[in-house]
Protein backbone atom coordinates (compact mmCIF):
# COMPACT_ATOMS: atom_id res chain seq x y z
CA UNK A 1 0.00 0.00 0.00
CA UNK A 2 1.21 3.85 -0.70
CA UNK A 3 0.20 7.07 1.29
CA UNK A 4 -0.18 9.90 -0.41
CA UNK A 5 -2.31 13.03 0.35
CA UNK A 6 -6.32 12.67 -0.11
CA UNK A 7 -7.26 14.72 -2.82
CA UNK A 8 -10.79 13.67 -3.75
CA UNK A 9 -13.23 11.71 -1.77
CA UNK A 10 -14.19 8.12 -2.56
CA UNK A 11 -13.02 4.53 -3.66
CA UNK A 12 -11.90 3.83 -7.33
CA UNK A 13 -11.28 -0.01 -8.47
CA UNK A 14 -9.43 -0.23 -11.67
CA UNK A 15 -6.03 -0.80 -13.75
CA UNK A 16 -3.63 1.19 -14.03
CA UNK A 17 -3.07 3.60 -16.87
CA UNK A 18 0.55 4.61 -16.68
CA UNK A 19 1.11 8.26 -18.60
CA UNK A 20 4.52 9.47 -18.81
CA UNK A 21 4.87 12.80 -20.40
CA UNK A 22 7.51 12.46 -23.40
CA UNK A 23 10.37 14.18 -22.54
CA UNK A 24 11.46 17.03 -25.05
CA UNK A 25 14.45 17.44 -26.44
CA UNK A 26 15.34 21.26 -28.18
CA UNK A 27 18.60 23.08 -29.21
CA UNK A 28 19.70 26.41 -26.99
CA UNK A 29 20.80 28.37 -29.44
CA UNK A 30 18.49 29.71 -32.75
CA UNK A 31 19.60 28.68 -36.28
CA UNK A 32 17.43 30.96 -37.24
CA UNK A 33 17.35 35.44 -37.31
CA UNK A 34 15.43 36.70 -34.37
CA UNK A 35 12.84 37.62 -36.48
CA UNK A 36 12.03 34.25 -37.60
CA UNK A 37 12.20 32.92 -33.88
CA UNK A 38 9.98 35.42 -32.62
CA UNK A 39 7.64 34.50 -35.52
CA UNK A 40 7.67 30.90 -34.25
CA UNK A 41 7.12 32.13 -30.66
CA UNK A 42 3.78 34.03 -31.66
CA UNK A 43 2.11 31.32 -34.06
CA UNK A 44 2.71 28.20 -31.01
CA UNK A 45 1.11 31.11 -28.62
CA UNK A 46 -1.55 32.16 -31.17
CA UNK A 47 -2.44 28.36 -31.95
CA UNK A 48 -2.11 27.28 -27.96
CA UNK A 49 -4.47 29.58 -26.60
CA UNK A 50 -7.18 28.38 -29.79
CA UNK A 51 -6.56 24.93 -28.42
CA UNK A 52 -6.90 26.13 -25.06
CA UNK A 53 -10.17 27.84 -25.51
CA UNK A 54 -11.60 24.98 -26.85
CA UNK A 55 -10.50 22.90 -23.99
CA UNK A 56 -12.37 25.44 -21.72
CA UNK A 57 -15.57 25.35 -23.49
CA UNK A 58 -15.53 21.69 -23.57
CA UNK A 59 -14.76 21.92 -19.87
CA UNK A 60 -17.52 24.26 -19.43
CA UNK A 61 -20.02 22.02 -20.93
CA UNK A 62 -18.99 18.65 -19.10
CA UNK A 63 -17.44 19.70 -16.01
CA UNK A 64 -18.74 23.31 -14.98
CA UNK A 65 -18.10 27.05 -15.65
CA UNK A 66 -15.79 27.36 -12.11
CA UNK A 67 -13.32 24.37 -13.28
CA UNK A 68 -13.43 25.84 -17.47
CA UNK A 69 -11.70 29.17 -15.88
CA UNK A 70 -8.90 27.26 -14.81
CA UNK A 71 -8.24 26.74 -18.37
CA UNK A 72 -9.23 30.60 -19.27
CA UNK A 73 -6.61 31.33 -16.59
CA UNK A 74 -4.06 29.59 -19.02
CA UNK A 75 -5.03 31.69 -22.15
CA UNK A 76 -4.81 34.63 -20.26
CA UNK A 77 -1.05 33.62 -18.89
CA UNK A 78 -0.78 33.37 -22.88
CA UNK A 79 -1.85 37.19 -23.52
CA UNK A 80 0.24 38.01 -20.21
CA UNK A 81 2.23 40.79 -21.87
CA UNK A 82 4.84 40.91 -19.03
CA UNK A 83 5.50 36.71 -19.35
CA UNK A 84 5.65 37.21 -23.49
CA UNK A 85 7.42 40.18 -23.88
CA UNK A 86 10.45 38.64 -21.63
CA UNK A 87 10.02 35.65 -24.07
CA UNK A 88 10.42 38.12 -26.98
CA UNK A 89 13.27 39.92 -25.44
CA UNK A 90 15.64 36.59 -24.62
CA UNK A 91 15.23 35.60 -28.37
CA UNK A 92 16.79 38.92 -29.48
CA UNK A 93 19.52 37.69 -27.48
CA UNK A 94 20.05 34.60 -29.58
CA UNK A 95 17.91 31.55 -28.06
CA UNK A 96 15.58 29.08 -29.21
CA UNK A 97 11.61 30.43 -28.50
CA UNK A 98 11.58 26.46 -26.41
CA UNK A 99 14.74 27.84 -25.14
CA UNK A 100 13.26 31.54 -24.31
CA UNK A 101 9.92 29.96 -22.72
CA UNK A 102 11.34 27.66 -20.38
CA UNK A 103 13.43 30.16 -18.99
CA UNK A 104 10.50 33.04 -18.74
CA UNK A 105 8.01 30.92 -17.43
CA UNK A 106 10.39 28.83 -15.23
CA UNK A 107 11.68 32.06 -13.60
CA UNK A 108 7.88 33.24 -12.72
CA UNK A 109 7.00 29.59 -11.59
CA UNK A 110 9.96 29.16 -8.72
CA UNK A 111 8.62 32.65 -7.84
CA UNK A 112 5.10 31.76 -6.93
CA UNK A 113 5.97 27.83 -5.59
CA UNK A 114 8.49 29.75 -2.93
CA UNK A 115 5.76 31.39 -1.22
CA UNK A 116 4.87 28.09 0.53
CA UNK A 117 1.67 29.25 0.42
CA UNK A 118 -0.33 26.16 -1.68
CA UNK A 119 -3.23 28.63 -3.38
CA UNK A 120 -0.04 30.65 -4.83
CA UNK A 121 2.23 27.36 -5.46
CA UNK A 122 -0.94 26.10 -7.86
CA UNK A 123 -0.08 29.44 -10.10
CA UNK A 124 3.54 27.38 -10.66
CA UNK A 125 1.89 24.36 -11.84
CA UNK A 126 -0.35 26.07 -14.08
CA UNK A 127 2.93 28.12 -15.49
CA UNK A 128 4.73 25.07 -15.77
CA UNK A 129 1.81 23.54 -17.68
CA UNK A 130 1.27 26.42 -19.83
CA UNK A 131 5.42 26.47 -21.09
CA UNK A 132 4.82 22.68 -21.48
CA UNK A 133 2.13 24.08 -24.07
CA UNK A 134 4.41 26.37 -25.92
CA UNK A 135 7.11 24.30 -26.22
CA UNK A 136 5.06 21.15 -26.88
CA UNK A 137 3.39 23.41 -29.86
CA UNK A 138 6.26 24.50 -31.30
CA UNK A 139 7.91 20.90 -31.56
CA UNK A 140 4.51 19.56 -32.99
CA UNK A 141 4.21 16.87 -30.25
CA UNK A 142 0.42 16.33 -29.54
CA UNK A 143 -0.80 15.84 -25.98
CA UNK A 144 -1.36 12.33 -24.29
CA UNK A 145 -5.10 11.14 -24.98
CA UNK A 146 -6.54 10.47 -22.02
CA UNK A 147 -10.45 10.50 -24.13
CA UNK A 148 -9.30 6.79 -25.44
CA UNK A 149 -8.79 5.25 -22.20
CA UNK A 150 -11.08 2.64 -21.76
CA UNK A 151 -13.78 1.78 -18.64
CA UNK A 152 -12.46 0.94 -15.12
CA UNK A 153 -8.93 2.94 -16.15
CA UNK A 154 -6.54 4.52 -13.45
CA UNK A 155 -4.61 7.24 -14.33
CA UNK A 156 -1.40 6.80 -12.66
CA UNK A 157 0.97 10.12 -13.94
CA UNK A 158 3.36 12.77 -12.33
CA UNK A 159 0.92 15.30 -12.41
CA UNK A 160 -2.51 15.69 -13.98
CA UNK A 161 -2.50 18.83 -15.66
CA UNK A 162 -5.35 21.11 -16.40
CA UNK A 163 -4.95 20.86 -19.97
CA UNK A 164 -4.94 16.83 -19.66
CA UNK A 165 -8.59 17.02 -17.39
CA UNK A 166 -9.85 18.65 -20.21
CA UNK A 167 -10.22 15.26 -22.35
CA UNK A 168 -11.60 13.01 -19.44
CA UNK A 169 -14.46 10.98 -19.63
CA UNK A 170 -15.64 10.52 -16.54
CA UNK A 171 -17.32 7.77 -16.96
CA UNK A 172 -14.30 5.54 -17.64
CA UNK A 173 -11.91 6.90 -14.89
CA UNK A 174 -12.63 4.85 -11.79
CA UNK A 175 -9.28 6.80 -10.32
CA UNK A 176 -6.48 9.06 -9.94
CA UNK A 177 -3.16 8.50 -8.91
CA UNK A 178 -0.47 11.66 -8.96
CA UNK A 179 3.46 12.38 -7.98
CA UNK A 180 2.44 15.76 -7.06
CA UNK A 181 -0.29 18.41 -5.97
CA UNK A 182 -2.09 18.75 -2.68
CA UNK A 183 -5.62 19.02 -1.97
CA UNK A 184 -5.80 23.05 -3.17
CA UNK A 185 -4.43 21.80 -6.63
CA UNK A 186 -5.74 21.89 -9.50
CA UNK A 187 -5.70 18.27 -9.87
CA UNK A 188 -7.25 17.86 -6.92
CA UNK A 189 -10.22 20.81 -7.44
CA UNK A 190 -10.83 19.15 -10.79
CA UNK A 191 -10.83 15.66 -9.29
CA UNK A 192 -13.39 16.74 -7.04
CA UNK A 193 -15.55 18.76 -9.61
CA UNK A 194 -15.75 15.47 -11.73
CA UNK A 195 -16.31 13.26 -8.47
CA UNK A 196 -13.29 10.71 -9.12
CA UNK A 197 -11.70 9.90 -6.59
CA UNK A 198 -7.67 10.77 -6.08
CA UNK A 199 -4.17 10.32 -4.31
CA UNK A 200 -1.88 13.08 -4.48
CA UNK A 201 1.73 13.61 -3.87
CA UNK A 202 2.93 9.57 -3.56
CA UNK A 203 6.40 9.70 -4.23
CA UNK A 204 8.09 8.03 -7.33
CA UNK A 205 4.37 6.36 -8.20
CA UNK A 206 5.10 6.29 -12.21
CA UNK A 207 8.03 3.85 -11.93
CA UNK A 208 6.13 1.58 -8.88
CA UNK A 209 2.90 0.55 -10.17
CA UNK A 210 3.03 -1.34 -13.57
CA UNK A 211 0.94 -0.38 -16.77
CA UNK A 212 -2.32 -2.56 -16.80
CA UNK A 213 -2.28 -3.84 -12.62
CA UNK A 214 -4.88 -3.92 -10.73
CA UNK A 215 -4.87 -0.92 -8.33
CA UNK A 216 -7.61 0.37 -5.68
CA UNK A 217 -7.68 4.22 -4.85
CA UNK A 218 -8.93 5.38 -1.35
CA UNK A 219 -9.45 9.32 -2.08
CA UNK A 220 -11.16 9.40 1.28
CA UNK A 221 -8.05 8.11 3.17
CA UNK A 222 -5.38 8.91 0.89
CA UNK A 223 -4.45 5.31 0.05
CA UNK A 224 -3.39 3.41 -2.73
CA UNK A 225 -3.65 -0.31 -2.88
CA UNK A 226 -2.36 -2.22 -5.76
CA UNK A 227 -2.37 -5.80 -7.12
CA UNK A 228 -5.62 -6.59 -4.59
CA UNK A 229 -6.51 -10.39 -3.50
CA UNK A 230 -10.44 -11.17 -4.39
CA UNK A 231 -11.07 -10.89 -0.84
CA UNK A 232 -9.46 -7.33 0.01
CA UNK A 233 -10.96 -6.10 -4.12
CA UNK A 234 -14.56 -7.07 -2.53
CA UNK A 235 -14.41 -5.02 0.64
CA UNK A 236 -13.13 -2.05 -1.10
CA UNK A 237 -15.78 -2.60 -3.56
CA UNK A 238 -18.43 -3.08 -0.19
CA UNK A 239 -16.90 0.54 0.71
CA UNK A 240 -17.35 1.58 -3.09
CA UNK A 241 -21.02 1.06 -2.77
CA UNK A 242 -21.41 2.85 0.66
CA UNK A 243 -19.55 5.63 -0.37
CA UNK A 244 -21.42 6.36 -3.30
CA UNK A 245 -24.62 5.76 -1.23
CA UNK A 246 -23.59 9.00 0.94
CA UNK A 247 -22.84 11.04 -1.14
CA UNK A 248 -25.74 10.82 -2.85
CA UNK A 249 -27.52 11.24 0.36
CA UNK A 250 -25.43 14.62 1.12
CA UNK A 251 -27.47 15.87 -1.31
CA UNK A 252 -30.87 16.21 0.87
CA UNK A 253 -28.72 18.94 3.37
CA UNK A 254 -28.81 21.47 0.16
CA UNK A 255 -31.02 24.24 1.59
CA UNK A 256 -30.87 22.92 5.41
CA UNK A 257 -29.25 24.97 8.42
CA UNK A 258 -25.68 23.84 9.58
CA UNK A 259 -26.39 22.32 12.98
CA UNK A 260 -24.75 20.46 15.74
CA UNK A 261 -27.00 17.30 16.82
CA UNK A 262 -28.00 19.29 20.00
CA UNK A 263 -29.28 22.11 17.56
CA UNK A 264 -26.33 24.63 18.23
CA UNK A 265 -26.17 27.04 14.76
CA UNK A 266 -23.24 27.35 13.08
CA UNK A 267 -21.78 29.18 10.00
CA UNK A 268 -20.56 27.67 6.92
CA UNK A 269 -19.20 29.31 4.92
CA UNK A 270 -16.11 29.73 1.98
CA UNK A 271 -13.11 30.18 0.71
CA UNK A 272 -12.54 32.03 -2.61
CA UNK A 273 -9.75 34.14 -4.50
CA UNK A 274 -11.59 35.95 -6.70
CA UNK A 275 -15.48 37.48 -7.46
CA UNK A 276 -16.54 35.01 -9.78
CA UNK A 277 -15.90 32.01 -7.24
CA UNK A 278 -19.23 33.41 -5.35
CA UNK A 279 -21.61 31.22 -8.06
CA UNK A 280 -19.42 27.83 -6.76
CA UNK A 281 -20.46 29.26 -3.26
CA UNK A 282 -24.09 29.53 -4.17
CA UNK A 283 -24.14 26.68 -6.09
CA UNK A 284 -22.37 24.30 -3.21
CA UNK A 285 -24.74 26.09 -0.72
CA UNK A 286 -22.40 27.99 1.13
CA UNK A 287 -23.68 30.35 3.52
CA UNK A 288 -21.31 33.24 2.66
CA UNK A 289 -17.38 33.67 1.94
CA UNK A 290 -15.03 33.06 5.16
CA UNK A 291 -11.95 34.40 3.05
CA UNK A 292 -11.77 36.10 0.08
CA UNK A 293 -8.07 36.30 -0.81
CA UNK A 294 -7.30 40.08 -2.43
CA UNK A 295 -3.61 38.85 -3.66
CA UNK A 296 -5.15 37.21 -6.75
CA UNK A 297 -6.43 40.64 -8.00
CA UNK A 298 -2.78 41.92 -8.09
CA UNK A 299 -1.01 38.54 -9.55
CA UNK A 300 -3.41 38.43 -12.69
CA UNK A 301 -2.33 42.02 -13.83
CA UNK A 302 0.58 43.57 -15.27
CA UNK A 303 0.40 46.79 -13.04
CA UNK A 304 -1.46 47.40 -9.40
CA UNK A 305 -4.75 47.52 -9.90
CA UNK A 306 -6.29 50.61 -8.90
CA UNK A 307 -9.44 51.95 -6.27
CA UNK A 308 -12.36 51.69 -9.12
CA UNK A 309 -11.21 48.05 -10.44
CA UNK A 310 -10.95 46.73 -6.60
CA UNK A 311 -14.09 48.47 -6.03
CA UNK A 312 -15.76 46.11 -8.83
CA UNK A 313 -14.60 43.24 -7.57
CA UNK A 314 -15.34 43.24 -4.42
CA UNK A 315 -18.92 44.86 -5.35
CA UNK A 316 -19.37 41.97 -7.53
CA UNK A 317 -18.99 39.56 -4.62
CA UNK A 318 -21.34 41.39 -2.32
CA UNK A 319 -24.00 41.51 -4.88
CA UNK A 320 -23.64 37.78 -6.17
CA UNK A 321 -23.93 36.74 -2.48
CA UNK A 322 -26.87 38.80 -1.96
CA UNK A 323 -26.63 40.19 1.73
CA UNK A 324 -24.53 37.16 2.46
CA UNK A 325 -21.52 37.48 4.51
CA UNK A 326 -18.48 38.15 2.64
CA UNK A 327 -15.12 38.40 5.06
CA UNK A 328 -12.39 40.34 2.53
CA UNK A 329 -8.83 39.53 3.42
CA UNK A 330 -6.95 43.06 2.56
CA UNK A 331 -3.68 42.55 0.89
CA UNK A 332 -1.29 39.52 1.88
CA UNK A 333 1.93 40.02 0.14
CA UNK A 334 5.29 40.14 0.91
CA UNK A 335 8.69 39.25 0.19
CA UNK A 336 7.38 35.51 0.06
CA UNK A 337 4.86 36.45 -2.65
CA UNK A 338 6.58 38.44 -5.44
CA UNK A 339 4.86 40.53 -7.58
CA UNK A 340 7.34 42.42 -10.37
CA UNK A 341 5.72 45.82 -10.35
CA UNK A 342 5.43 46.41 -6.50
CA UNK A 343 9.30 45.89 -6.58
CA UNK A 344 10.01 44.22 -3.40
CA UNK A 345 13.17 43.62 -2.06
CA UNK A 346 14.74 40.01 -1.99
CA UNK A 347 14.53 38.38 1.54
CA UNK A 348 16.54 35.72 2.78
CA UNK A 349 13.87 35.05 5.48
CA UNK A 350 10.66 36.49 3.60
CA UNK A 351 8.28 34.01 5.98
CA UNK A 352 9.26 36.20 8.75
CA UNK A 353 9.86 39.51 6.69
CA UNK A 354 8.21 42.36 5.44
CA UNK A 355 4.69 41.12 4.03
CA UNK A 356 1.12 41.59 4.50
CA UNK A 357 -0.05 43.95 6.74
CA UNK A 358 3.87 45.36 7.68
CA UNK A 359 4.09 45.62 4.34
CA UNK A 360 0.53 47.52 3.77
CA UNK A 361 1.29 49.83 6.57
CA UNK A 362 4.53 51.19 5.05
CA UNK A 363 2.56 51.44 1.80
CA UNK A 364 -0.42 53.57 2.50
CA UNK A 365 -1.05 54.99 -1.17
CA UNK A 366 -1.63 51.15 -2.10
CA UNK A 367 -3.19 49.89 1.48
CA UNK A 368 -5.71 53.30 1.46
CA UNK A 369 -6.84 52.47 -2.20
CA UNK A 370 -7.65 49.10 -1.06
CA UNK A 371 -9.59 50.08 1.39
CA UNK A 372 -11.88 52.96 0.01
CA UNK A 373 -12.46 50.30 -2.44
CA UNK A 374 -13.56 47.78 0.50
CA UNK A 375 -15.47 50.89 2.33
CA UNK A 376 -17.31 51.48 -0.99
CA UNK A 377 -17.59 47.88 -2.01
CA UNK A 378 -19.44 47.34 1.60
CA UNK A 379 -22.69 50.11 0.55
CA UNK A 380 -23.79 46.98 -1.28
CA UNK A 381 -23.76 43.88 0.96
CA UNK A 382 -22.49 42.56 3.97
CA UNK A 383 -18.86 42.90 3.53
CA UNK A 384 -16.14 42.72 6.65
CA UNK A 385 -12.63 43.65 6.11
CA UNK A 386 -9.97 41.25 7.57
CA UNK A 387 -6.15 41.75 8.58
CA UNK A 388 -3.68 39.24 7.90
CA UNK A 389 -0.45 38.02 10.29
CA UNK A 390 -1.35 40.30 13.05
CA UNK A 391 1.47 39.91 15.67
CA UNK A 392 0.92 43.08 17.76
CA UNK A 393 -1.87 45.17 19.00
CA UNK A 394 -0.56 48.24 17.55
CA UNK A 395 -0.93 46.61 14.08
CA UNK A 396 -4.52 46.64 14.69
CA UNK A 397 -4.95 50.17 15.92
CA UNK A 398 -3.01 51.33 13.02
CA UNK A 399 -4.74 49.74 10.15
CA UNK A 400 -8.24 50.76 12.10
CA UNK A 401 -6.94 54.29 12.45
CA UNK A 402 -6.30 54.54 8.38
CA UNK A 403 -9.85 53.02 7.72
CA UNK A 404 -11.15 55.69 10.23
CA UNK A 405 -9.48 58.00 8.39
CA UNK A 406 -11.19 56.73 4.60
CA UNK A 407 -14.48 57.02 6.47
CA UNK A 408 -13.72 60.82 6.91
CA UNK A 409 -13.05 61.61 3.51
CA UNK A 410 -16.00 59.43 2.33
CA UNK A 411 -18.59 61.23 4.32
CA UNK A 412 -17.14 64.54 3.36
CA UNK A 413 -17.16 63.25 -0.54
CA UNK A 414 -20.94 62.17 0.63
CA UNK A 415 -19.88 58.35 -0.89
CA UNK A 416 -21.94 55.47 0.93
CA UNK A 417 -20.99 53.16 2.87
CA UNK A 418 -21.62 50.31 6.19
CA UNK A 419 -20.71 52.63 9.10
CA UNK A 420 -20.90 50.28 11.04
CA UNK A 421 -18.38 47.64 9.11
CA UNK A 422 -16.56 44.66 11.12
CA UNK A 423 -13.11 44.84 11.27
CA UNK A 424 -10.66 41.85 11.93
CA UNK A 425 -8.09 39.95 12.17
CA UNK A 426 -6.64 36.68 10.82
CA UNK A 427 -4.86 34.96 13.46
CA UNK A 428 -1.80 32.83 12.09
CA UNK A 429 0.90 33.19 14.21
CA UNK A 430 1.90 32.28 17.82
CA UNK A 431 2.02 35.94 18.63
CA UNK A 432 -1.55 36.18 17.74
CA UNK A 433 -2.25 33.35 19.92
CA UNK A 434 -0.48 34.87 22.95
CA UNK A 435 -1.90 38.18 23.05
CA UNK A 436 -5.62 36.55 21.72
CA UNK A 437 -6.94 37.97 24.86
CA UNK A 438 -5.32 41.57 24.24
CA UNK A 439 -6.54 41.16 19.98
CA UNK A 440 -10.65 40.19 21.37
CA UNK A 441 -10.34 44.11 22.79
CA UNK A 442 -9.45 45.81 19.31
CA UNK A 443 -10.98 43.65 16.94
CA UNK A 444 -14.50 42.56 16.31
CA UNK A 445 -13.77 38.90 14.95
CA UNK A 446 -11.10 36.39 14.37
CA UNK A 447 -10.50 34.20 11.89
CA UNK A 448 -8.00 31.11 11.96
CA UNK A 449 -5.87 30.86 9.28
CA UNK A 450 -4.54 27.23 10.19
CA UNK A 451 -2.13 26.76 7.59
CA UNK A 452 0.30 29.45 8.21
CA UNK A 453 -0.30 28.71 12.30
CA UNK A 454 0.52 25.20 11.86
CA UNK A 455 4.45 26.17 9.80
CA UNK A 456 4.84 29.24 12.49
CA UNK A 457 3.86 27.30 15.60
CA UNK A 458 5.56 23.72 14.58
CA UNK A 459 8.99 26.54 13.16
CA UNK A 460 8.12 24.26 9.48
CA UNK A 461 8.77 25.59 6.22
CA UNK A 462 6.46 22.89 4.78
CA UNK A 463 7.88 23.25 1.79
CA UNK A 464 11.48 21.22 2.86
CA UNK A 465 11.01 17.64 2.68
CA UNK A 466 12.97 17.38 5.69
CA UNK A 467 10.53 18.35 8.33
CA UNK A 468 7.30 17.81 6.46
CA UNK A 469 6.32 15.36 9.01
CA UNK A 470 5.92 18.32 11.58
CA UNK A 471 3.54 20.20 9.72
CA UNK A 472 0.62 19.25 10.96
CA UNK A 473 -2.82 20.64 12.93
CA UNK A 474 -2.96 17.69 15.27
CA UNK A 475 0.03 18.89 16.38
CA UNK A 476 -0.82 19.36 20.56
CA UNK A 477 0.75 22.70 19.89
CA UNK A 478 -1.29 23.76 17.51
CA UNK A 479 -4.36 22.49 19.05
CA UNK A 480 -3.23 24.72 22.00
CA UNK A 481 -3.03 27.54 20.22
CA UNK A 482 -6.11 27.40 18.40
CA UNK A 483 -8.26 26.41 21.40
CA UNK A 484 -6.87 29.90 23.22
CA UNK A 485 -7.92 31.94 19.78
CA UNK A 486 -10.89 30.53 20.01
CA UNK A 487 -11.86 30.68 24.42
CA UNK A 488 -10.38 34.43 24.22
CA UNK A 489 -12.92 35.44 21.01
CA UNK A 490 -15.38 34.01 22.82
CA UNK A 491 -14.63 35.24 26.32
CA UNK A 492 -14.96 38.82 24.25
CA UNK A 493 -18.19 37.74 22.59
CA UNK A 494 -16.77 38.16 19.41
CA UNK A 495 -16.78 36.18 16.19
CA UNK A 496 -14.45 33.38 16.08
CA UNK A 497 -14.41 31.71 12.45
CA UNK A 498 -11.34 28.94 10.68
CA UNK A 499 -10.31 29.31 6.80
CA UNK A 500 -7.72 27.25 7.07
CA UNK A 501 -7.71 23.66 5.98
CA UNK A 502 -8.69 22.66 9.06
CA UNK A 503 -12.14 23.61 8.88
CA UNK A 504 -13.33 20.66 6.77
CA UNK A 505 -11.22 17.92 8.54
CA UNK A 506 -13.97 15.72 9.85
CA UNK A 507 -11.05 14.53 12.33
CA UNK A 508 -10.84 17.89 13.95
CA UNK A 509 -14.35 19.10 13.79
CA UNK A 510 -15.24 17.35 17.08
CA UNK A 511 -12.92 19.18 18.34
CA UNK A 512 -13.63 22.94 16.88
CA UNK A 513 -17.37 22.26 17.97
CA UNK A 514 -16.18 21.50 21.45
CA UNK A 515 -13.55 24.62 21.23
CA UNK A 516 -16.66 27.02 20.07
CA UNK A 517 -15.85 27.53 16.66
CA UNK A 518 -18.44 30.09 15.10
CA UNK A 519 -17.82 29.84 11.70
CA UNK A 520 -16.23 27.32 9.77
CA UNK A 521 -14.88 28.30 6.25
CA UNK A 522 -14.09 25.21 3.25
CA UNK A 523 -13.84 25.23 -0.51
CA UNK A 524 -16.93 25.17 -1.53
CA UNK A 525 -17.14 21.57 -3.06
CA UNK A 526 -16.55 20.68 0.77
CA UNK A 527 -19.53 22.48 2.09
CA UNK A 528 -22.15 19.84 2.20
CA UNK A 529 -19.68 16.97 3.51
CA UNK A 530 -18.81 19.73 6.65
CA UNK A 531 -22.39 20.04 7.33
CA UNK A 532 -23.30 16.12 7.28
CA UNK A 533 -20.45 16.28 9.96
CA UNK A 534 -21.29 19.20 12.13
CA UNK A 535 -24.93 17.45 12.09
CA UNK A 536 -23.44 13.79 13.57
CA UNK A 537 -21.72 15.52 16.86
CA UNK A 538 -23.37 17.00 20.04
CA UNK A 539 -21.38 19.72 21.85
CA UNK A 540 -21.40 16.67 25.05
CA UNK A 541 -20.07 13.94 22.70
CA UNK A 542 -17.49 16.82 21.31
CA UNK A 543 -16.33 17.95 24.94
CA UNK A 544 -15.50 14.15 25.39
CA UNK A 545 -13.74 13.58 22.33
CA UNK A 546 -11.46 17.06 22.90
CA UNK A 547 -10.67 16.07 26.38
CA UNK A 548 -8.97 13.04 25.36
CA UNK A 549 -7.50 14.74 22.06
CA UNK A 550 -5.86 17.70 24.68
CA UNK A 551 -4.19 15.02 27.05
CA UNK A 552 -2.32 13.49 24.29
CA UNK A 553 1.11 14.31 24.39
CA UNK A 554 2.04 14.06 20.74
CA UNK A 555 0.63 14.02 17.13
CA UNK A 556 0.23 10.71 16.04
CA UNK A 557 -1.41 9.98 19.75
CA UNK A 558 -4.13 12.93 18.84
CA UNK A 559 -4.67 11.28 14.96
CA UNK A 560 -4.90 7.85 16.39
CA UNK A 561 -7.50 9.15 18.87
CA UNK A 562 -9.42 10.95 16.41
CA UNK A 563 -9.60 8.05 13.46
CA UNK A 564 -11.14 6.09 16.70
CA UNK A 565 -13.94 8.36 17.18
CA UNK A 566 -14.51 9.28 13.76
CA UNK A 567 -18.57 9.15 13.11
Amino acid sequence: MYKGIAGSDGIGIGNAALIKEQEIKYEQNSALSAEEETARFDAAVDELIKKTDAMAEEMRANVGEKEAEILMGHSLMLSDPAMTDEVRGIIAGGLTSEAAAEQVFETFAAMFEATGDELTMQRAADLRDVKSGIIKTLQGVRDVDIKSLPKGSVIVVNDLTPSMTAGINKDNIAGIVTETGGRTSHSAILARALEIPAVLSVEGVTGMIADGSRIIVDGTRGEVITGPDEKTEAEYAEKKAEFDKCRKELEKLIGKPTVTADGTKVELVCNIGKPDDCAAVLEKDGEGVGLFRTEFLYMDTDEKPGEEQQFEAYRKAAMTLKGKPVIIRTLDVGGDKDIPYLGLEKEENPFMGFRAVRYCLENKELYRDQLRALLRASAFGDIKIMVPLVTCVEEVRQAKALIKEIMAELDREGVEYNKDIKIGIMAETPAAAAIADLLAEEADFFSIGTNDLTGYTMAVDRGNAKVAYLYSAYQPAVLRNIKRIIECGKQKGIMVGMCGEAAADPLLIPLLISFGLDEFSVSPTSVLATRDIIGKWSKAEADKVAEEAMNCATESEVKALLEARRK
